[in-house]
């Protein structure tokens, strides 16, 4: 089968080695123009440019599908397209140019998050289960019909990194899965059933926590935006950006030694629930912050200008001059 390979990041490379791998006639690789990257902004290969580049493949750089870009995918005779987060909205024109279409590889269970962030969406609500399903693009946002699915348990401390690094490679296997069944003629496309839940690009401000909200509810939040665009909050007026954070586990009552831990209790204060939101406190190794229910306990935390840092290291040092609430 002849294919064209579309995407942009790193979470796509694992498809486009998968599918070579698999024996694919890839025709040619397309991915975003070069893109300014670091602080010296050095026009920067997109991770797959440099992939197809390392497995000697042609590579088609384009923002957007001009008249030139249709006219070089027409003349590659191509059975089909696979696209993998490319960046970039495919025209009617481009649609109709593979014989069997273009092969949407989309990291969610369709219909429920479809959109540019159906990852973080997902840990952000807090779903039990993710995944990744292959479908048959057309003119709607994700509405196309779908060839294949798979899902695995989403765990509550999982970063939505971690979730995208997995589903790479599990997503990759069943592209390959969905090409090599349409090829043969066994797989066909089925209409999405059920409720779509949207799934857009998450801001700089989406990434803001809100102290106020139930522990939960920030720890999701943080897990979310992990690793882009990044936690962060507020201290003095500087921004301060956050590493993924943990419940604070609750010590049995010291009056009832059949307590089970869930109960607040004395100890070394992870029970307690006297912090304001955004209240900070070192109690032995351990910085507590305030949440709108119980305390959660951080890792990691960046000041403005620093690098990546222990907190109990930055609290010790910060906490010298005065009160520490973050805002």
């Amino acid at each position: 089968m002849r294919i064209l390979f579309a995407g942009t990041p790193e979470v796509a490379v694992p498809s486009l080695r998968a599918l070579v791998e698999a024996g694919f006639d890839v025709a040619a690789v397309l991915t975003r123009v070069d893109a300014p990257l670091g602080r010296k902004r050095v026009l920067t290969p997109s991770p797959v440019a440099a992939a197809a580049a390392d497995l000697g493949l042609p590579v088609l750089k384009a923002n957007r599908f001009t008249p030139e870009l249709l006219a070089d995918l027409t003349s590659l005779e191509l059975d089909a397209a696979a696209i993998v987060a490319y960046g970039g909205i495919v025209p009617p024109a481009g649609l109709r140019i593979p014989q069997h279409g273009w092969i949407n590889l989309h990291f969610s269970v369709l219909p429920a998050w479809r959109g540019a962030a159906p990852v973080q969406h997902a840990v952000l609500a807090g779903d039990d289960v993710t995944g990744a399903s292959t479908f048959l693009l057309e003119e709607g946002l994700d509405t196309g019909p779908v060839f294949g699915v798979m899902t695995e348990t989403l765990a509550p401390a999982s970063t939505s990194g971690e979730v995208l690094e997995r589903l790479s490679h599990s997503g990759a296997v069943l592209l390959v899965q969905t090409l090599s069944g349409l090829d043969a003629g066994r797989v066909a496309a089925t209409p999405q059933e059920g409720e779509p839940t949207l799934a857009p690009k998450l801001t700089i401000d989406d990434a803001r926590i809100d102290w106020t909200q139930p522990a939960v509810a920030v720890r999701r939040r943080i897990n979310a935006v992990t690793p882009e665009p990044g936690a962060w909050t507020t201290l003095d007026g500087q921004r301060v950006k956050v590493a993924p954070v943990a419940p604070a586990a609750v010590p049995p009552r010291t009056d009832d030694p059949t307590a089970d831990g869930t109960a607040p209790g004395s100890g070394d204060g992870a029970g307690r629930t006297d912090l304001p939101p955004g209240g900070l406190v070192v109690e032995g190794r351990r910085v507590l912050v305030g949440t709108g229910s119980h305390p959660v306990q951080l890792d990691r935390v960046q000041p403005a200008g620093k690098k990546m840092m222990s907190a109990l290291d930055w609290a010790r040092g910060a906490g010298s001059r005065g009160e520490l609430v973050f805002e």
